[in-house]
């Protein structure tokens, strides 16, 4: 089409004949086309009139009513236009030099990585775990691995995802999630966690939906379900429709709950059943059985077959359902009381209910009385009696809350021991990892909790019995140096007493348990961490009939045996390159070359190089009976510059002297004036600081008399 003449103006034919003159070297110039240009803006006249000066094509642009608009650089959107006429990947169209350039036109950047979630890292753990238990079935172990993982506060995402993971699986799977959550409620997994749980899992029936065609109810049954195994209260589905909208799916989940399943007759039953009953055990059969046995043991009185029959059930997690039932047998039937009392009282003594199941049993006890009064209206009242009676027996942990029903919950444990079991277990498992001792010390200072000692104990060889040798032999070591920094020898004792007072249950997860606990013991008397007559002690504190007093005597059996402080420290088979009796040897060695040589840097170095602070309470002894039995005080200066150099510690030079003191009887028998040299070492320890201000207290009579 011709271009009519009166079109353009004078001075733009003049800027768009110099454009057209240069068009041939636009394409090898250096020179950006916008800059050829920036000096010849074009400007448009506005109807008829001179035209406007500063207003630069590319920005205005005629709209179909005649007006004109500002529009983006290069011609890119604005109302009444078609956008950019050429889109280009890369940076070539921006221009940093271009007058109008705008920084703002560039590409963002993302800048650094990506920060992990520990929400989804804790997710991504949960799986494998429910993985785990689908293909095996093993319940303590599913609780162990949860409870390993220390993140208490995520819990809830746990129970959406078993029962999300079951709901697109067989019947199989489904009932085995019901068996575990029964199984997890409150001695892993908290009262408000389940429910907290429970609601996720109704805000995302309708998402569940999309890939589950009957999610809604499926869902129901597994709510219904909950209700009826005692872990969900029935005003939750009350409380939890408010909290939802009549159009969704999680609100008809809580209806077909209520009415297809909790409102018809003989619904527990039908319940328990409807999968099936796909596990080995159903969770109603067990029920029957305690019913059974509980029954018989009221007619027959005999505690004993009672314990027998709880002990062959085999499901150690499902104990607290002995004690919830035994103790509404109890309300229903006084008379039947003082049985129920003694029966409990020796189930708890023996071993058989552990502490967590027993106070459990009491907490699923307290959420249900207010349904329980209804067909026992004094059930509030006795409950009120029977808590203060198994607390003054002792069978029932002081630590239980007698009367705190906050919302339905009681307190069962203690929330700072709760938090402590969940750091240990951190910790122990770092310190198998790195095999640093000195961080876990510190870690353990840092918690400040010195009364828990005994549970950090029961923890770390129950943790070192279910793994290898290696972290065996880790934990023998580990209480050794516990023992010379921040454990008494009474945290010691109570912590293997808490550890032999249920042997059984940890039996019922490691088979060789109770030779592994007899192991331990031995151990801990050639590691000079437990003394001979602390196992008469930890013996006596225990009922006589138990399996833990059984291992006592096997712990003796072994520390009398020919040979048995070689043999105990190779028990592990080497776990950590025979450690102990390794760092023994070289210490000997060391000791033998500085007094032949006299370098004490070299000396000090060798100390240094067998990488075991905790254990150099043994240069000290080693180096007294030396300068006893060559009567030569040389390797005195030895332990002066380890001292000054804090290679050796206060602590650990304190235990050093305090093994030669208690060994001063057998040492005698070979070096006759062993005592009076002791002596003279502990005067010059005493007066160059070496020694903790508690050890003259420690001394023997004997030794004050010979000292006068």
């Amino acid at each position: 089409m011709a271009m009519k003449e009166g079109f353009l103006t004078d001075e733009q034919r003049e800027v768009l004949k110099v454009a057209t003159q240069n068009a041939d070297t636009l394409s090898s110039s250096p020179i950006s086309p916008k800059t050829l240009l920036s000096d010849h803006q074009l400007k448009v006249p506005a109807a008829g009139k001179a035209p406007t000066a500063g207003i630069a094509v590319r920005h205005v642009r005629r709209s179909h009513s005649g007006k004109f608009v500002r529009v983006k650089k290069d011609g890119g959107g604005g109302k009444g236009t078609w956008g950019k006429l050429l889109d280009t990947d890369g940076e070539s169209h921006l221009d940093r030099n271009d007058p109008n350039y705008d920084s703002g036109e560039e590409p963002y950047q993302l800048i650094g990585s990506a920060v992990s979630d520990p929400l989804d890292e804790y997710k991504k753990s949960v799986v494998s775990i429910i993985e785990e238990y689908f293909g095996t079935g093993a319940v303590d172990m599913a609780a162990s691995d949860l409870r390993d993982l220390g993140s208490s506060n995520y819990h809830p995402y746990f129970i959406k995802r078993v029962v999300s993971m079951a709901m697109d699986r067989h019947d199989k799977e489904k009932e085995m999630a019901s068996v575990l959550l029964s199984a997890l409620y409150a001695d892993v997994i908290s009262p408000p966690q389940i429910r907290d749980g429970f609601v996720l899992l109704l805000e995302s029936a309708d998402d569940l939906a999309v890939d589950i065609l009957d999610a809604v109810d499926i869902l129901a049954l597994f709510l219904a379900r909950a209700v009826v195994d005692d872990i969900l209260p029935p005003s939750f589905l009350t409380r939890a429709k408010k909290t939802l909208p009549e159009s969704s799916k999680g609100f008809q989940v809580i209806k077909t709950a209520e009415k297809s399943y909790l409102s018809a007759p003989h619904h527990a039953e039908l319940l328990e059943r409807k999968w099936g009953g796909s596990t080995l055990v159903t969770v109603e059969e067990v029920k029957k059985k305690i019913d059974g046995l509980l029954k018989e043991y009221v007619e027959s009185g005999d505690t004993v077959e009672a314990c027998r029959c709880v002990r062959e059930l085999g499901v150690s997690f499902f104990h607290h359902e002995v004690v919830k039932r035994a103790l509404i047998l109890a309300m229903e039937s006084r008379a039947a009381e003082p049985l129920i009392m003694k029966f409990l009282k020796e189930a708890s003594e023996e071993g058989l209910v552990s502490s967590s199941q027993m106070m459990k049993g009491f907490c699923r006890l307290a959420e249900s009385l207010d349904d329980l009064a209804l067909d026992i209206p004094s059930a509030k009242s006795l409950y009120q009696s029977l808590v203060p009676k198994a607390i003054s027996e002792g069978w029932l942990d002081a630590a239980f809350a007698k009367a705190s029903n906050v919302g339905g919950v009681v307190q069962v444990e203690d929330r700072k021991l709760r938090r402590y079991k969940e750091e240990v277990v951190t910790i122990i498992h770092e310190y198998f990892f790195s095999d640093d001792i000195p961080e876990l010390i510190r870690s353990l200072k840092d918690l400040g909790a010195p009364h828990f000692n005994p549970v950090f104990l029961k923890k770390l060889i129950t943790l070192a019995m279910d793994r290898k040798n290696r972290e065996k032999e880790m934990a023998s070591i580990l209480l050794s140096a516990l023992h010379i920094e921040i454990f008494s020898s009474d945290d010691i004792v109570n912590g293997f007493v808490m550890l032999l007072e249920y042997a059984e249950d940890t039996a019922l997860d490691i088979l060789d348990a109770s030779d592994e606990l007899a192991l331990f013991l031995a151990r801990a008397v050639i590691d000079d961490v437990l003394a001979p007559l602390n196992l008469e002690e930890i013996s006596s504190r225990l009922p006589p009939d138990c399996s833990g007093s059984e291992t006592v005597q096997m712990a003796r059996s072994l520390v009398a045996a020919r040979h048995a402080g070689e043999r105990l420290l190779r028990c592990w088979g080497g776990g950590t390159g025979w450690a102990v009796e390794d760092a023994k040897d070289k210490v000997q060695k060391l000791l033998e070359e500085y007094e032949s040589g006299g370098v004490v840097s070299e000396a000090c170095q060798c100390i240094r190089d067998i990488g075991m602070p905790f254990f150099n309470h043994e240069v000290v002894k080693k180096a007294l009976v030396m300068a006893m039995e060559k009567k030569s005080d040389s390797v005195l200066h030895l332990l002066h510059e380890c001292f000054n150099e804090g290679l050796i510690t206060i602590n650990q030079m304190t235990k050093g002297f305090s093994r030669i003191k208690d060994g001063l009887d057998d040492l005698a028998l070979d070096i006759p004036n062993a005592r009076e040299k002791f002596y003279f070492y502990v005067e010059i320890a005493q007066r160059k600081g070496w020694l903790l201000p508690v050890f003259s207290a420690q001394r023997s009579p004997s030794m004050m008399a010979d000292s006068t």
